[in-house]
């Protein structure tokens, strides 16, 4: 009797190694470009945030933001009428919008029902970064050329203060407990803000992360992924400020996401590279997913487990001239276009 109850636990104990492995396999199967989705159209692009309860993308697009119905790959809208869109902020009432429009150093405040546009709201110099901050219900737009934040108050839509920054920001993340974090790219820092004091309140140096520029969050384990030059992520802790970790992804990244359910951190980047590490078992990149080149920018979808990464079909890179000694190649009109990047 007590052998067949010792034999009985280890086929238990197997049989749930077995299903924790399967499990384990299961968070960890591959992704692969799943579509592509054809917006067109002309002009550069920047940042793009997926809405996971309405099953929208926002993808800021020269001087409009393209609105996609992620459950068809169709476009829903687009907000228009700026000069030069980085990035897009959602408020948790479901109601409002936020984009920053660097070409016209405003923050442009849209209704999320019909798109149109509810106010403009002038910044500092190049608002590119912009996040919503759920506990003091502000917006911060980050200023790339003018190294100051500005926060709005989002039921007056009215700056309320304008904090100085060490340099020239980047992304920013919100830990859901009234603190900002942001990377400043040209001194290799990430800065902690504190929103419900309106003040900067701690700058932490990077050990071996150059020029930060992504950044996603792990609000649960506090932790910050920053994207940087060299082919790393960095991961810092945010109660310490201190890198603890690095992280290989790919080359030129600008972009960084997040998946809770799965404990997994994203970075794109230039050289044609998807990378996912995994935060649970020591930071190792799991995998490289080859995208279109010059797909840096992305957002992670948590509702379809999804990464949305945007790119384009290029020409040849002109010739250099003393006015553009390192001249870009030039995107073919209407070959705009997401990746759309997920695990069958």
């Amino acid at each position: 009797m007590h052998k067949r109850s010792l034999t009985s636990r280890s086929l238990i104990a197997t049989s749930a190694f077995a299903l924790c492995g399967l499990l384990v396999a299961s968070a960890h199967a591959q992704y692969q470009v799943l579509d592509h989705w054809k917006i067109g159209g002309t002009g550069g692009w920047d940042y793009l945030l997926a809405d996971p309860g309405a099953h929208l993308l926002y993808v800021t697009h020269g001087p409009r933001v393209e609105i996609v119905d992620t459950n068809t790959g169709k476009p829903a809208g687009a907000i228009t009428g700026m000069k030069g869109t980085h990035g897009i902020a959602l408020n948790t009432d479901g109601k409002t919008g936020y984009i920053s429009d660097g070409g016209s150093n405003n923050v442009l405040v849209f209704d999320r029902h019909d798109f149109h546009t509810i106010t403009t709201i002038p910044t500092g110099t190049n608002p590119d970064g912009i996040l919503f901050e759920p506990v003091t219900k502000t917006v911060w737009a980050f200023n790339g050329r003018s190294n100051d934040a500005t926060v709005i108050d989002t039921a007056t839509n009215k700056v309320v203060a304008t904090i100085k920054l060490p340099g020239k920001s980047e992304f920013p993340a919100a830990d859901g407990k009234g603190f900002i974090y942001d990377n400043i790219e040209n001194v290799n820092s990430i800065v902690k803000l504190d929103a419900n004091a309106k003040t900067l309140v701690g700058t932490w140096k990077l050990t071996d992360c150059e020029s930060p520029s992504g950044l996603a969050i792990d609000q649960e384990h506090r932790k910050l992924f920053a994207v940087c030059d060299g082919k790393k992520m960095g991961i810092v802790d945010i109660d310490s400020g201190k890198q603890i970790a690095s992280a290989a992804i790919g080359d030129g990244p600008d972009a960084a996401g997040f998946s809770g359910k799965y404990q997994l951190a994203f970075a794109s980047a230039g050289d044609g590279n998807l990378s996912v590490v995994d935060t649970a078992h020591g930071y190792k990149t799991v995998q490289n997913v080859a995208v279109p080149k010059r797909a840096r920018t992305m957002a992670y979808d948590a509702g379809t487990d999804r990464v949305y990464l945007v790119s384009a079909t290029f020409g040849p890179t002109p010739a250099p001239t003393a006015e553009a000694p390192r001249p870009r190649p030039v995107a073919e009109p209407d070959t705009f276009n997401v990746i759309v990047v997920g695990r069958k």
